[in-house]
């Protein structure tokens, strides 16, 4: 016997729309949405990517400056930088999700979009699997999670194919330099010496205490590493200027001067905690091979 139409409506109205999310964010605090997020605000660049590569990126009604990839982003209202963010316009926005990073953004200001009640997700991926980790979450947030898995997948496949590649090659210590003045790198907690590893390089100052710590010149010689790795804007272009290896150039006696084995890397494949990291690695890969081949026969 079917059920007369009204019966039919008042069955279908009093079921729920979506059942409620929760995933398990990088400050590993649990996020729980009543329903999959529709109105998103991303805080970060890399957090951009990783909505778009998730299924998500319509969702965005705001974000913040150098959040330029992919191409469509740059047409998102802005609400703020990394320093400063626009309390007012985000609330406007009405969002039911707010992608944070967990470092990058001021933590006072996002006490306060907490205390407002929006929904926070912290993401700050720190090795490798963090980012299919992120998609995944962030696909459950928003109820895409047939395009977050692939795209998950997908990474992991070439993650592990880069492995397999260099998984034999002889080791080459790296200097991975930030910043020239003060001089600063990276340790082995930051994602950059993850991905020098899955090439067989060394970071020299893996074991230092700071996630960004300041080093000397006089370490750095005698660390004498073989190769040196900095970020540059456009460094993708075959023109890859020395840039601020140029202080290096007197000390012939590191093997990386005397070898010129100074590499640049596009600075947003490698600074970017995003799907875009893996060509980053593959970059850092090529450029540790020219360093072995460059080795007295």
């Amino acid at each position: 016997m079917k059920l007369p139409f009204v019966a039919t409506a008042l069955l279908i109205a009093a079921l729920p729309a979506h059942a409620a999310v929760s995933v398990v964010d990088d400050a590993g605090q649990t996020v729980t949405l009543a329903q999959p997020a529709r109105r998103i605000i991303s805080l970060a660049p890399h957090v951009t990517e990783l909505i778009y590569a998730a299924g998500g990126g319509d969702r965005i009604v705001g974000t913040v400056s150098y959040s330029d990839y992919p191409p469509q982003a740059r047409e998102i209202p802005r609400v703020g930088d990394n320093k400063a963010l626009d309390l007012e316009r985000i609330a406007a926005l009405k969002p039911d999700l707010i992608v944070v990073w967990r470092h990058g953004n001021a933590q006072k200001q996002t006490d306060r979009l907490r205390a407002l009640g929006m929904p926070l997700f912290f993401s700050e991926p720190r090795k490798l699997e963090g980012i299919p980790d992120n998609l995944e979450k962030l696909g459950t947030l928003m109820g895409t999670e047939s395009v977050a898995n692939r795209s998950a997948a997908d990474f992991r496949q070439q993650v592990d194919t880069l492995r397999k590649t260099y998984a034999g090659r002889a080791p080459v210590t790296v200097f991975y330099q930030v910043w020239q003045q003060p001089l600063m790198t990276l340790n082995g907690q930051h994602m950059v010496s993850d991905l020098l590893a899955l090439c067989g390089g060394q970071n020299l100052f893996a074991k230092e205490a700071p996630l960004v710590p300041t080093v000397s010149v006089e370490a750095v010689v005698a660390g004498n590493p073989e190769a040196m790795i900095t970020a540059g804007m456009g460094a993708t272009r075959s023109d890859r200027p020395l840039g601020d290896f140029s202080m290096w150039e007197k000390w012939k006696q590191i093997t990386a001067v005397a070898r010129n084995n100074l590499f640049v890397i596009d600075g947003d494949l490698v600074n970017r905690a995003g799907p875009r990291v893996v060509k980053g690695a593959a970059e850092i890969c090529k450029d540790l091979d020219v360093a072995r081949s460059r080795r007295p026969s």
